[in-house]
């Protein structure tokens, strides 16, 4: 077997690893499990780390598992956690699966029928059998209070001030731990991975596994590994913008926004990005990242970052277009305005003024003077306008006109749009009705 966690190591995706771990991977093809939260109906990028691992798994010869926490979801990780969260209504939580379900399908084909096809579960299949009794009897004896209360994620809600924690939070990692059992037992799942926040939770599932099975397999064997939490190099939060949480759907997060996410990575942050976020290997990284330094200007490293993710998300058709946003933003040519439909053309100018004029104003024609002052405010008057035409610092749809420009319904984009601009950077947005 071809070394997976050297692989990851060099990537920066290994935190803590369980002793026995690596030669496990190398001496066979090995069940590995990751865990996914549905606390929406879709996955950001902090997610992205777990499904990549998946990915890498797969890559290396051993079988992923994704687990969807359909169970879990019901109470709420408290690693990581300084308060309790809103417990989910049912409708929500299915609601919340089926969208997981959906986008982790897109990195990985679980209609695969090879041996080692990656496989989707839920939790609650197997938990939903449990009653309460027999939890607390067959599970819960197997691990001892003192153990539970000695995991960095239950002494520091302990210790905080506010509420502490409830019995509900308490239970968790016994019913994740519960999950590794599981799987071990009908998948010879042997390996759980996921965030450094982890561990307690995913340490607490191989001593389960370990004492469920003291009576009939002495020796089994579960191992641990997890990948350190992604941070910035500036300390703030990775995986948010302005606009809040960048979603792995175009719904949630547009793919052009998507893409500019990654194309606006500090430099730091992007010699880090490309090893994490990438499946480019380490000489086409080094290479880039030499590059890169030779000219940071050319910020070849967060181009390739961003083309290489937004590939990997949303597809190649989605990253041309995307690439064509952005051109149609820094670029001149009136060519890639017209590739953009309304959506990713409104996207691109977020922000830019914007004025609704009916259709029928433009049919015998308007004057560009006339359009500039009255009809849109874009300039504050007839005068204004003219001075800027004769300057020739006036374009419409990245094309300059003069004085005696006259705008037809031919000038339009698509769905009626139209792009005003004076000099390099005032922009406004014409939308056309009817």
């Amino acid at each position: 077997m071809n070394n997976l966690v050297a692989e990851l190591q060099w990537r920066g995706l290994v935190h803590n690893i369980m002793p026995g771990t690596e030669e496990q991977l190398l001496k066979e093809s090995t069940t590995a499990y990751i865990g996914f939260d549905p606390t929406s109906d879709s996955l950001h990028i902090g997610s992205l780390v777990p499904i990549i691992l998946l990915v890498h798994l797969k890559n290396f010869g051993h079988k992923p598992i994704a687990l969807v926490g359909g169970a879990t979801g019901m109470i709420g990780d408290p690693s990581g956690k300084s308060d309790e969260r809103n417990l989910l209504d049912e409708t929500t939580l299915e609601r919340n699966v089926a969208g997981i379900k959906a986008v982790l399908s897109r990195f990985l084909d679980f209609n695969a029928t090879d041996a080692n096809a990656p496989i989707l579960v839920n939790n609650y299949d197997w938990m939903k059998e449990f009653s309460f009794i027999s939890f607390a009897r067959d599970v819960g004896k197997r691990i001892s209070v003192n153990y539970m209360m000695a995991k960095e994620s239950v002494k520091k809600r302990i210790q905080a001030e506010g509420d502490g924690m409830s019995f509900t939070e308490f239970t968790y990692q016994l019913i994740q731990g519960y999950d590794f059992y599981h799987l071990h037992k009908t998948h010879n799942c042997m390996l759980q991975m996921g965030g450094s926040d982890q561990w307690g939770n995913i340490t607490t599932g191989t001593e389960l596994v370990r004492r469920m099975n003291v009576d009939n397999q002495p020796d089994a064997k579960a191992f641990a590994m997890t990948c350190p939490l992604i941070t910035k190099a500036d300390g703030s939060k990775f995986g948010k913008s302005e606009g809040g949480n960048i979603w792995l759907t175009a719904d949630k997060t547009s793919v052009y926004k998507f893409y500019q996410f990654w194309l606006n990575t500090a430099d730091d942050d992007a010699e880090k990005y490309i090893k994490i976020f990438t499946f480019l290997d380490q000489t086409t990284v080094t290479a880039l990242i030499d590059e890169h330094k030779q000219a940071p200007h050319l910020r070849i490293l967060q181009k390739r970052l961003a083309e290489e993710v937004t590939a990997f998300v949303h597809g190649k058709s989605e990253l041309q277009n995307a690439i064509a946003a952005s051109e149609a933003l820094f670029g001149n040519s009136t060519d890639a305005l017209k590739t953009l439909d309304a959506q990713t053309f409104l996207e691109v100018f977020e922000g830019v003024p914007q004025k609704e004029l009916p259709r029928e104003l433009f049919e015998n024609g308007v004057e560009i003077i006339r359009l500039l002052a009255e009809q849109t405010g874009f300039l504050p008057s007839n005068s204004e306008a003219r001075r800027a035409l004769t300057e020739n610092s006036i374009s419409i749809n990245r094309e300059k006109v003069g004085l005696d420009k006259v705008v037809t319904p031919s000038d339009f984009l698509t769905d009626g749009l139209l792009l005003l601009q004076r000099g390099k950077k005032n922009y406004f947005v014409v939308r056309v009705r009817g």
